[in-house]
């Protein structure tokens, strides 16, 4: 659990930075040709080419995940993630060579999406595999909380220099530290990760191949054949999740900066809050899924976005710091009573052989639709129609395709992750809930 939770808190890390980078002054340094809103949606699409390339790292490193092992493609993914981010902190910008600038930006951004979009079926795995299956939902909420952690350490680092620096220096250099400390946090992740052991469910399910002599299929191909129906769940589950995520945290920068007017602190240190908050919540929702079912806990939390996606805005409109700060603390609670329960859901949608790249495309696919047009199309909306209402309305339409998702599928909270079509059944384990329904 501590070894996921560190490699996620600093890929993610470096994920977010990215964002808030480009939410702050990537407009102006990579896109100052162009009108400031139109320079702010071409930031947001450089930030969205990593959700495009996330599906590709996802099939790689899933392939070779369920064929080799979860250990090596997590060292992998976070080595990949390190060298992109520490080069995005290197980059010459517009005025000192013009159009290879943004270029250059989108290179390390698609590797930055390539390596992300493998380290998360990787790291939820290790955990869900390793864990008791009676609290399978906790121990697997917890590589979900070094998101919030991630977005927590690049926006505090970037507060840090935005309150130490004038406008003019952040712009000039202070923006580029966030990515540069990058180097240290990555170098941390790499000697916790090397020490991990193999997943004992995966070793179990090769020795079992092994002695049966028989080679799997590419898990893709099987993927396609056997779990459509559960990658299109893992999908449908994801969108509303993703995008209330990205309005709460990356696009609320822009809102509150260009659209109100006010300080970047403001909006840095609200950010702030609500991620730790983020941080305490997804174990919890994670827990209390192992007790009462995943998705209970899931409609729970988009059910909620739904309606708060209408008093969020509302509630940053004041121009309060405390109402703003409440209104994406709200919003982010909301989204951990999907995010918690989500790892240990989408892990026991699928048989061990093809777990990873099962569970990492469901996963990464969605998050082209959802999490990288999310600020851009909130951005468009705000432009046409100088309203946050039309905003709400995207948010709460998303949140009804998850709702439908969820609706659809099963429930999975006493699935062994052993026990697959053509993989001997594991011993009965009695998880919770078992426990509790024979009590």
């Amino acid at each position: 659990m501590a070894a996921s939770l560190v490699g996620t808190t600093i890929e993610w890390y470096d994920f977010f930075v990215f964002g808030s980078a480009a939410a702050l002054v990537f407009n102006t340094l990579f896109f100052p040709k162009f009108d400031p809103l139109v320079g702010t949606i071409l930031a947001f699409a450089t930030y969205a080419v990593g959700f495009v390339a996330r599906p590709l790292g996802g099939i790689v490193f899933g392939h070779f995940g369920d064929r080799v092992g979860r250990k090596g493609m997590l060292v992998l993914s976070l080595l990949i993630m390190g060298v992109a981010t520490f080069a995005i902190g290197l980059l010459p910008t517009y005025a000192s060579i013009g159009v290879w600038a943004p270029i250059l930006l989108v290179i390390c951004r698609l590797l930055q999406g390539f390596a992300v979009g493998g380290e998360w079926g990787g790291a939820v795995l290790m955990v869900a595999e390793h864990g008791d299956p009676a609290r399978r939902g906790f121990w697997a909420s917890w590589p979900q909380a070094g998101v919030p952690a991630g977005n927590l350490l690049a926006v505090g680092v970037l507060a840090i220099m935005a309150a130490t620096t004038s406008d003019a220096a952040f712009a000039s250099w202070g923006w580029r530290v966030p990515f540069l400390l990058s180097a240290a946090l990555v170098a941390i992740g790499l000697y916790v990760r090397v020490s991990l052991s193999e997943s004992p469910v995966f070793q179990r399910a090769q020795a079992e191949m092994e002695r049966a002599q028989e080679r799997r299929r590419a898990p893709m191909l099987e993927v396609v054949q056997r779990y459509r129906r559960a990658v299109l769940v893992a999908m449908g589950a994801r969108v509303v999740e993703n995008v209330s995520y990205y309005i709460f945290t990356v696009f609320v920068l822009t809102y509150v900066t260009t659209e109100l007017g006010m300080r970047r602190a403001t909006a840095l240190n609200a950010v702030l809050i609500a991620s730790a908050v983020h941080f305490a919540a997804i174990p919890l929702w994670g827990a209390l899924s192992d007790r009462v079912g995943r998705r209970p806990i899931y409609l729970l939390g988009a059910g909620g976005v739904l309606v708060w996606a209408f008093l969020f805005f509302a509630l940053v409109d004041t121009r309060s710091f405390t109402a703003i700060t409440a209104a994406i603390t709200g919003g982010l609670i909301f989204h951990a009573a999907m995010y918690g329960p989500q790892a240990a859901f989408f892990s026991e949608l699928f048989g061990t052989g093809v777990r990873y790249s099962g569970a990492s495309i469901g996963y990464q696919l969605a998050s082209v639709f959802a999490g990288s047009l999310a600020p851009i199309i909130a951005v468009a909306l705000l432009a046409e129609f100088n309203s946050a209402l039309p905003i709400s309305i995207y948010v709460a339409a998303m949140a009804v395709i998850t709702i439908a998702a969820l609706i659809a599928s099963r429930e999975t909270v006493r699935a062994d992750l052993a026990d697959e079509p053509g993989f001997p059944p594991a011993a009965a384990v009695p998880t919770r809930a078992t426990v509790d329904e024979t009590a």
